[in-house]
């Protein structure tokens, strides 16, 4: 493709696509900010996936049959939008002129649940082609437990456009090995291959045979030389749509920024804003006229007949599993509602009953729940990377495998990113609520989509287990100090780390109520202590609960999380019978929700009067926020060491006596 020539705009194709284009730079040139270079480039791929292929209704974004399309390439967000408003959705042109505007429905990257017809948070590079898996997993999974001999009921495509930074990307490979394991068929990636990144030419660090590495993932792959040449995009799109047994990955030569006279083919065409002289003989080129956000009236006449056409076949596919319903097939119904089935009203009574006193680490107890949980609670599904004995969540034999859809329990391997990144996928695709396993110190692995789901509001559930340097041997490689912290500052995400086995009870009733956001369980390896169970709800309600209170005046009030209420209860029942100082113990498994309360329900739970002493095997700086100045923080602001878990906690200061010796410290008794 010759610098010198831009496609011609007489055709209808053409003239759409010259649309999607010019609305793009427009939109980037008034913001003085964007990104163009994707939009001029990869427009005909995405006009010939949006209008030929693409099964959608712009007045129901959500309708659960539709497919699925992820601009992973999330800068190029103007290439989307256009197309949203385009193709009827509720994006106005008054929308695309405040592109990455305040309040705006078109920010820099598009964001799912802000923007109508989008279908997940994409910018971070990776991310979008990783949901994308998990979308066309969900699709495997519910078509499985629906569909029957005589009907396909659930049957739709996920369709992707990728850059090669979203290739270069770790987690995108991690997402794709499995994909090409499990044969997810409905996948399908258009992979812009404009040789081009930020800092210049792909050969500066991308040289790899990437079509030869897919096949090697089990996918099958495609070429097109003309990324211009909608009729051959098209054809390789139904190639790969006719091959259901294998992913497809369709790599589309194009050229960034094209039309560009002066940035077209080189990293200068990549961002920014090109300028009103250069807009000016991109518009020449094109045949187009200099009046910004100009869409003619033939292709406003042409998308209105596209939309209908799409709107009528979603309306007959409505009505044809409506039919299939009937009222009598649950499945049905809460797919075509969109939504997983509720819990089970009587959830609360199906947990199992654990004897007080008794030793149970908190994963065990939470893979008991688990079990009890998923045996009511079908649409419960998740697994772990590489680790579900370990953090006990072999709740079925039902695996998932590429015969076997129907299944349950989702073996990941060693991809934590991967395994993250797929769950939001899976959990915006509808019909299942989603958790995944690691250990803690792995949580630092998925951080980047464990972030998105935060962002999105995707109420995916983390379980992370080996949660303090009680692990022991293992060393300080795998005992987390500072990742509770860390994780607690991510706006969004619920931080949940239970004393015991009742609080593992109520910490799975609490996230799986919860629908705002994700949420995670830490949980420990070794045995704790079971406590006596609080009210039903008051973890959710408060975050915390008095689970030792004082005979007399509350001198102390000693505030701890997980494994170490258990230490604090011994340091209490120590200083009250040795040293006659009474102190309360506080647990505090959900520590943000307890510093959400209004001061009255704060003061009830910790005495203003008493000196506040938090204890939790990590960093301590996060509990200044609890105790006050005034306070006392005990925990570990250092790593780790190899030794028997016990050995480790006491030698870093977590033992009964080195928290009585503080206590007192504190009170001028010694």
């Amino acid at each position: 493709m010759s610098a010198d020539l831009a496609p011609l705009s007489t055709d209808l194709d053409g003239r759409c696509i010259t649309t999607i284009r010019m609305l793009s730079v427009d939109a980037v040139e008034a913001a003085k900010s964007g990104h163009e270079g994707l939009p001029l480039g990869a427009a005909p791929m995405a006009w010939a996936v949006w209008s030929r292929f693409l099964r959608f209704d712009p007045s129901d974004p959500q309708w659960p049959g539709r497919d699925r399309f992820v601009l992973s390439a999330g800068h190029g967000s103007m290439l989307l939008y256009s197309l949203l408003h385009l193709f009827g959705f509720q994006l106005t042109l008054d929308d695309i002129k405040k592109f990455r505007q305040w309040a705006s429905k078109t920010p820099g990257h598009p964001e799912h649940g802000h923007t109508p017809g989008v279908e997940t948070t994409t910018g971070p590079l990776g991310q979008g082609i990783s949901n994308a898996v998990g979308m066309a997993l969900g699709e495997a999974m519910l078509a499985a437990r629906i569909n029957t001999t005589d009907e396909n009921i659930v049957d739709h495509k996920t369709f992707v456009i990728a850059s090669d930074g979203d290739l270069m990307e770790g987690v995108s490979n991690e997402a794709a090995s499995l994909a090409g394991h499990l044969g997810l068929g409905k996948l399908i990636v258009l992979y812009d291959n404009n040789s081009i990144s930020i800092d210049g030419s792909t050969k500066l660090a991308f040289t790899e045979d990437v079509l030869g590495r897919f096949r090697a993932l089990g996918w099958s792959t495609f070429s097109v030389d003309d990324g211009n040449d909608v009729e051959k995009i098209s054809i390789a799109l139904q190639q790969a749509i006719d091959d259901d047994r294998h992913p497809s990955i369709i790599a589309v030569a194009t050229q960034i920024g094209y039309g560009a006279p002066h940035k077209q083919g080189t990293e200068a065409a990549h961002g920014g804003p090109y300028g009103s002289e250069e807009t000016k003989i991109i518009k020449e080129r094109f045949g187009w006229p200099e009046q910004p956000f100009y869409v003619p009236d033939d292709v406003k006449k042409h998308l209105a007949a596209l939309i209908e056409e799409k709107k009528a076949a979603a309306a007959k596919d409505r009505a044809r599993l409506a039919a299939a319903d009937k009222g009598h097939n649950t499945l049905i119904s809460h797919w075509m509602s969109g939504a997983a089935a509720p819990l089970p009203k009587d959830i609360h009574e199906l947990m199992p009953k654990f004897e007080i006193g008794a030793s149970l680490a908190t994963r065990a107890a939470s893979g008991q729940v688990l079990k009890a949980i998923s045996a009511a609670y079908p649409p419960l599904v998740g697994g772990s990377a590489d680790l579900v004995e370990s953090t006990s969540v072999e709740f079925t034999s039902n695996v998932v495998s590429n015969s076997n859809f129907a299944g349950s329990l989702i073996h990941f391997g060693v991809r934590e990113h991967g395994m993250a990144a797929i769950l939001n996928g899976l959990q915006l695709h509808g019909g299942f609520r989603v958790f995944g396993s690691t250990f803690l110190i792995f949580s630092d692995y998925l951080r980047p989509s464990l972030r998105l789901a935060a962002l999105m509001g995707n109420p995916v559930i983390f379980i992370f287990t080996h949660d303090s340097v009680g692990v022991g041997e293992d060393g300080p490689t795998h005992q987390p100090v500072e990742q509770l912290e860390s994780l607690r500052m991510v706006p969004n995400l619920a931080v949940i780390r239970p004393a015991d086995a009742n609080e593992v009870v109520e910490g799975w009733l609490t996230i799986l109520d919860r629908r705002a956001g994700p949420s995670l369980l830490a949980l420990s390896r070794q045995g704790l202590p079971v406590l006596e169970p609080g009210e039903p709800g008051w973890l959710s309600r408060f975050g915390a609960r008095v689970v030792l209170r004082e005979s007399d005046t509350c001198q102390v009030a000693l505030l701890a999380s997980g494994s170490e209420v258990s230490l604090a209860i011994q340091a209490a029942e120590v200083l009250l019978e040795e040293h006659d100082v009474d102190a309360r113990v506080v647990s505090i498994p959900w520590r943000e929700r307890f510093l959400e309360q209004r001061r009255e329900v704060i003061d009830e739970l910790v005495p203003p009067s008493a000196l506040k002493i938090s204890i939790e095997a990590g960093v301590t700086h996060g509990w200044r926020s609890v105790v006050g100045s005034d306070g006392i923080t005990i925990g570990i602001d250092r790593f780790g060491a190899s030794a028997p878990g016990s050995t480790v906690m006491s030698e870093l200061g977590l033992s009964k006596q080195a928290v009585v010796t503080r206590v007192l410290s504190s009170l001028g008794r010694i």
